[in-house]
């Protein structure tokens, strides 16, 4: 059957996740320790030597351009190979892998990012040891480790592997990593260190508790160390609070989200509960509106919220924003707002396709359900008015999917009727002749084989009133109903029961599919004549 494809990457199109590369090397010989991290950062040390004051006075500066700090931070990953990673993975309590292959576009953009999340691990003391291994010219010590595609990244912890759950960004990884070694939560005790906080995370959680204990601290704690994506900070100074969280009402215990949006703050109101708290984030870490990018990606397709789409240009969507906005104040608990651009190919395209939209240059508001793969599509222009009630109409569960349809074609004098989304309930199931239906493909090789046999078919029983030949391109049209495997698919309707097609070969030569059709259309006259022929009384 042809189930209506979902998005992305959780799927397809999604699993657009793994980003990042470079290629850092640390030169090692294969066979000595020297591969060891307290060879890197004894090479660490030394360029901070070099940046000191030299005995004749002169000064050596630090490295200041984007590409001299980077390779800097390249030097902290450790390069994995036969004769190291054992080793590495047995004498650190934590080790974050980085599988890569370097023809992989994604590895390649992930690894500055790596590189950059183990500079800050390593300025933040913390015990972790960040390492990549070519996947593809070590494939048995990567295979070893689990490293099934590229990239992969996984935490070893004494030894034990599990996978990376975290965001891609340089930020959202050091967020992870602390997280999993032992650092849920930044205390923060001084207004010093909280300005200087404020600069480095523009998403947190923030917590203000007397004394940090008791029931509500504990499920705070708990609720930070399950969270993989946002930073926690805590408190006991009201006054340090009020400088992450301005306006602070309570001098006991409080919780609330920050962000770097219109919406900044936002109060968590409810019991403090493990649960509770963890909803409270998942309602309200995104923004409002949710500016798709590559990075962003695997966490707004993860969402389990509906989510709402707008594809527009980037000028464009200046005017809809603060409707969108509103609507999104009203809905956030329960729907994502998501903007793409309409002109970025990478993202906006694979979208575009589910609805036959891909050459589009028009303001276009989607919605999907990625639970039940449904699609939706608001077919007049945006207001807002129409924005609030296509949202709440989806909230609902009363907004019809979208189906994908070509224009309504001219059948006149075609033996064989073309087929479209729009055209399935009136021309098949609607129809009280029997149908043979195919179902093709544009990529399908061996429909174009199908498609001559087919038009065989239709010549030969030209004449026969209550016998129709169809086709249509399930690429581009789509309908509840018709459900398929593969392509080609042919499938005969009898016309007193259109609910049950059957499955016919799409190998048997014209003459045996002939004899099939006949065989087909004596049982379904002998099943009409039976209908007709009354019971007799008892």
């Amino acid at each position: 059957m042809m189930s209506t494809p979902k998005p992305t990457s959780r799927f397809i199109y999604l699993t657009i996740i793994l980003l990042l590369s470079l290629t850092f090397i640390i030169n090692s010989k294969a066979n000595e320790d020297s591969d060891d991290i307290e060879d890197l950062i004894a090479l660490d040390e030394e360029e901070e030597e070099q940046s000191s004051p030299a005995s004749d006075g002169t000064h050596h500066p630090k490295p200041s351009s984007e590409a001299e700090l980077l390779t800097k931070a390249q030097r902290i990953v450790l390069e994995l190979n036969n004769d190291n990673t054992q080793m590495a993975i047995d004498r650190n309590e934590f080790v974050l892998v980085l599988g890569y292959a370097p023809w992989c576009v994604r590895s390649a953009e992930l690894m500055p990012r790596f590189a950059e999340a183990a500079s800050s691990l390593n300025e933040l003391k913390n015990p972790i040891l960040m390492a990549k291994i070519d996947a593809e010219r070590y494939p048995k010590v990567a295979s070893n480790l689990g490293i099934k595609g590229y990239p992969t990244l996984l935490l070893f912890i004494n030894a034990t592997s599990q996978s990376y759950t975290g965001g891609f960004s340089s930020e959202e990884m050091v967020i992870w990593v602390r997280k999993k070694t032992g650092t849920p939560v930044i205390r923060i005790n001084s207004i010093d260190e909280a300005n200087d906080f404020l600069k480095k995370h523009s998403v947190f959680a923030a917590g203000l508790f007397d004394k940090f204990e008791g029931p509500d601290y504990e499920e705070f704690v708990d609720a930070a160390t399950t969270d993989n994506e946002i930073q926690f900070v805590e408190t006991s100074s009201p006054q340090i609070a009020d400088i992450l969280f301005p306006d602070v009402k309570s001098t006991n215990a409080f919780l609330g989200i920050v962000k770097s949006e219109p919406e900044r703050y936002t109060l968590y109101e409810d019991a403090f509960t493990k649960d509770g708290i963890l909803q409270f984030l998942n309602d309200n870490k995104f923004p409002l509106v949710t500016f798709l990018t590559e990075v962003n990606s695997a966490k707004v397709y993860s969402s389990d919220k509906l989510q709402v789409y707008v594809f527009a240009e980037a000028d464009d969507f200046k005017k809809l924003l603060e409707p969108f906005q509103d609507a999104a104040r009203k809905f956030k608990s329960k729907i994502m707002f998501v903007f793409i651009d309409i002109k970025d190919d990478n993202l906006a395209k694979p979208f575009l396709t589910l609805f036959g939209l891909e050459e589009s240059e028009e303001t276009l508001v989607t919605a999907f359900d990625y639970k039940s793969g449904a699609k939706y599509l608001l077919e007049s222009d945006p207001t807002p008015a129409r924005i609030e009630e296509f949202c709440s109409r989806l909230l609902k569960g009363t907004l019809p999917p979208f189906y994908k349809s070509q224009a309504i074609p001219d059948n006149k004098g075609a033996d064989v009727l073309t087929v479209v989304g729009k055209t399935f309930d009136d021309l098949i199931l609607r129809s009280s002749k029997n149908i043979v239906l195919e179902i093709h493909t544009p990529w399908c090789l061996s429909c174009e084989t199908t498609s001559k046999q087919v038009e065989k078919l239709a010549k030969h029983f030209k004449g026969l009133e209550n016998m129709v030949f169809a086709k249509i391109d399930a690429s581009v049209n789509e309908h509840p109903k018709l459900e398929v495997d593969d392509y080609p698919t042919l499938l005969f309707y009898p016309g007193s029961n259109k609910s049950n097609p059957i499955k016919m070969p799409t190998k048997s030569s014209a003459k045996d599919l002939a004899i099939l059709i006949n065989k087909h259309l004596k049982a379904e006259a002998e099943a009409q004549d039976e209908q007709q022929i009354p019971k007799d009384e008892l």
